[in-house]
């Protein structure tokens, strides 16, 4: 096996194609290897998120794959990731295909990290660490920095967004309640009731943030509620999503891609978590909060769809817009 490299303003590449929450994970522990060898960073991502990487600060060149069309885009792709040469390949996903586009790369050393899967193991020279996965995701990253026999420092997410139109209001309040999962939706008449106890309570201005898929759900809270509702579904980039989000007072946000966003621009986020597990997947910081209704024996069951019998998502359905307002009034400062 070949010695680790010496790191001292090396080319390092990045393999991290998906998803869009796992791209943040990674961002803490890309600038902590910055900032202890000088490193420049280029990265390989699913085309979808090419944009959205060019946002992340320490990033040099970013090479997309061509998820949509694999076979017809893989000479190009190929081609520009062996434009460089690296000195280092850290493949963050850990999956078949990421260890295999990690291989294409012109380079001596592959690490993979704890949690790799599907045999990308023997892919790689070596892994960040033993296998952990009770902890958050971020912090399973970090071991790749530990296993370099470099500092951990402070995490931070480095990433610069697009600045959006002017919001004219002070108190901007930012939506999220749909995620790909129908056991990570919150209500639509639960968002519609807290949209209007926040506009009238604080003098919110309330805006929908979400996917094109999601603007049928989003029209209905618009109806729903008694008073306007900015419905920005489907019609914002990533990067746009970004600069938006990152204007809000407060987002109240279901676990999904937007959350992720909203946590590494800074902003104080309110995350309703069902079927899946803040404690690996929340919004990593101090300044966010979780409301789970942890009581359930069910709670969480990492499952696209409700267990119970009367598939009524309780888990979600029980976290009342009551509870979240008071939750969202304490972060706002009272």
């Amino acid at each position: 096996m070949p010695a680790l490299p010496d790191l001292s303003g090396a080319r390092i590449l990045v393999v991290k194609l998906s998803s869009l929450g796992d791209l943040f994970h990674a961002l803490p522990a890309i600038r902590m290897i910055k900032a202890a060898t000088g490193a420049t960073f280029d990265w390989a991502v699913n085309d979808a998120y090419a944009d959205l990487v060019r946002c992340f600060d320490d990033m040099d060149r970013v090479i997309p794959f061509p998820r949509q069309r694999p076979l017809a885009g893989l000479a190009s792709f190929r081609k520009n990731l062996r434009a460089m040469r690296y000195d280092l390949v850290l493949d963050m996903q850990g999956l078949l295909k990421s260890a295999l586009a990690a291989r294409q790369a012109r380079t001596k050393y592959i690490m993979g990290p704890s949690f790799a899967r599907e045999g990308s193991r023997f892919l790689y020279h070596a892994v960040s660490g033993p296998r952990n996965k009770n902890r958050h995701a971020v912090e399973e990253n970090l071991d790749m920095v530990k296993a370099l026999g470099l500092p951990v420092g402070d995490v931070t997410f480095p990433v610069s967004f697009p600045a959006p139109p002017v919001v004219n209001t002070s108190m901007p309040i930012g939506l999220v309640p749909c995620s790909r999962w129908m056991t990570k939706n919150w209500p639509p008449a639960h968002v519609a009731a807290l949209a209007d106890r926040l506009r009238e309570q604080v003098g919110a201005d309330i805006h929908l943030f979400g996917a094109s898929g999601d603007r049928e759900i989003a029209a209905q809270i618009g109806e729903l509620s008694g008073g306007p509702v900015t419905n920005h579904c489907g019609e914002t980039t990533l990067p746009e999503l970004g600069g938006w989000l990152a204007t809000m007072k407060l987002v109240i946000t279901v676990d999904s891609g937007p959350m992720h966003l909203a946590a590494a621009a800074g902003v104080k986020t309110l995350a309703l978590f069902g079927a899946t597990d803040p404690k690996r997947t929340g919004p990593y910081g101090v300044h966010h909060r979780i409301l789970q209704r942890s009581e359930l024996p069910c709670c969480p069951c990492l499952s696209r769809t409700c267990q119970l019998p009367e598939k009524d998502i309780r888990c979600l359905s029980g976290l009342t817009p009551d509870a979240v307002h008071e939750a969202a009034v304490q972060m706002l400062g009272g």
